[in-house]
């Protein structure tokens, strides 16, 4: 009886371990695998409407350099992401600055509603910050998209890789998956822009 207790016990013993190390294998495979990151080139010219927007919203464009370069992404972190881009996504109304504002490239953070492509990566920051996310490790970027436009996009630096907030689809992908040409984006040191080695720089980020 003793032997049979024993044998039954080490059994249940092993069965929880198992289920636990299965339960985390899961817990893991939600969040992205490790990928590389975007090398900076040096500094860069800031796009015009970004300037404009740091002059109405200082707090958004300050550097603290005490905060983490690089977010660390844990199941919860990573569910939180997913879910602000894919609210901002659904909850804003994309609208062109010219439809909006009359103006070829305004950068704004979305107060009635609309938007195009960058208001709605600023919304997403100020969200994913507001719940305590790192602003220095979520830099404004732009890029050359799949029609030859300027497009904005936010880049998440993480733990396991440069990762991309866009409004033109949901799905969170690693920068080099995108698609894109990457121009440049926010530098992480100061109020500036830096370099990702895209050719071909835009004037604006006016599409939707």
């Amino acid at each position: 009886m003793a032997r049979t207790k024993t044998f039954l016990l080490g059994m249940l013993a092993a069965l929880a371990m198992f289920g636990a190390g299965a339960s985390q294998a899961q817990t893991m495979a939600a969040l992205p695998s490790p990928s590389q990151s975007a090398d900076v080139l040096g500094a860069a010219r800031p796009i015009v409407g970004w300037v404009s927007f740091c002059q109405r919203y200082p707090a958004e464009c300050a550097i603290d350099a005490n905060e983490p370069s690089r977010i660390a992404l844990t199941p919860a972190t990573w569910s939180l992401i997913v879910s602000v881009n894919r609210r901002v996504n659904t909850g804003l109304r994309a609208v062109t600055d010219s439809e909006h504002w009359g103006e070829a490239d305004r950068w704004d953070l979305a107060e009635d509603g609309m938007g195009d492509c960058e208001d709605f990566q600023l919304v997403k920051r100020k969200r994913l910050a507001d719940a305590g996310l790192s602003r220095r490790a979520m830099r404004m970027t732009v890029v050359i998209d799949e029609k030859g436009e300027g497009h904005a996009v936010l880049t998440l630096l993480t733990d396991r890789g440069d990762f991309i907030l866009d409004n033109k689809t949901s799905e969170i992908l690693p920068w080099y998956r995108t698609g894109y040409v990457f121009i440049k984006r926010e530098s992480q040191d100061s109020v500036a822009w830096v370099s990702l080695g895209g050719v071909t720089s835009p004037v604006t980020t006016a599409n939707r």
